[in-house]
């Protein structure tokens, strides 16, 4: 508890400082490429026109929501997990990215991973605008609710931080970790109901959904789509928002010990 405080303190105290390398980092993915920024949202889109031309088209698989297109449907769920993949493989890596800071005895390296995810924040916050200029070009009337995204995002952000820690500080050592974590998102993406609605399992097996909610991504998902769609508020799911900032801080918690622990031997090894 006193480390996790510490280190809150230390980022409010050089919050300039992790605001500028983050946004070193983001331009830096573009330094050298033709087209520059342009690459950033080209594999996304992509991404949800197949998604969008397979469920929407091949498998004609209904609207989950009445008077909502598939696609309309499908961006609120896929825009955070871009974001969430995004930032948990950056920070996995972002130790041997940055290994000549970590070498310094000044530099607190607990910063690095806040590096990393403000990078993919300011990422998340442009496919966010392109969300909602999409849907203002398809009629839908702006809601209230659609400033809920910046909570969710934030609650997406503290589950990647928490689960880059661990990976982060494991992959120094085990190089293998940053293949892991590859794999796993390729899991993830089925194992959240991004692409199709959990209905689709719950009415033929009823007790799968438990199996849907212990995911905490389930949370994020659902949650962009009530943000940006229905209308709802995250207190109206008051067991999955509980269920999940506690698995979130336990994330965290084990997260920020592993680092801890693995800290001192960083320099040695990188």
């Amino acid at each position: 508890m006193n480390y996790a405080l510490s280190l809150l303190k230390e980022i409010i105290k050089k919050r300039k400082l992790v605001w500028d390398l983050g946004k070193a980092d983001f331009r830096k993915r573009f330094v050298g490429s033709y087209f520059g920024i342009v690459w950033m949202f080209i594999q996304p889109v992509v991404t949800i026109v197949i998604y969008a031309v397979i469920f929407g088209i091949g498998f004609k698989s209904p609207p989950p929501v009445p008077g909502v297109s598939y696609v309309i449907w499908l961006v609120p769920g896929i825009v955070p997990w871009f974001f969430f993949g995004e930032a948990l493989n950056g920070i996995t890596g972002c130790l041997q990215e940055y290994s000549y800071l970590v070498k310094k005895v000044v530099f607190k390296v607990e910063i690095l991973p806040m590096i990393k995810l403000i990078s993919c924040l300011l990422v998340h916050g442009f496919f966010v605008l392109i969300m909602m200029i999409m849907y203002l070009v398809a009629g839908r009337m702006p809601m209230l609710s659609w400033i809920q995204v910046i909570y969710y995002s934030f609650a997406a952000s503290m589950l990647a931080l928490g689960l880059g820690y661990f990976t982060s500080s494991v992959n120094v050592f085990f190089k293998d970790m940053s293949q892991i974590v590859g794999i796993c998102l390729q899991f993830g993406i089925w194992m959240a109901p991004i692409m199709y609605h959990e209905s689709m399992f719950t009415n033929r097996l009823p007790w799968i959904e438990p199996l849907f909610k212990i995911n905490p991504f389930y949370y994020i998902v659902t949650g962009y789509k009530d943000s940006m769609i229905t209308g709802n508020w995250f207190w109206e799911r008051p067991k999955l928002t509980i269920y999940y900032w506690v698995f979130t801080l336990l994330v965290f918690g084990v997260g920020l010990k592993m680092f801890k622990k693995l800290r001192p031997h960083f320099s040695d090894v990188l």
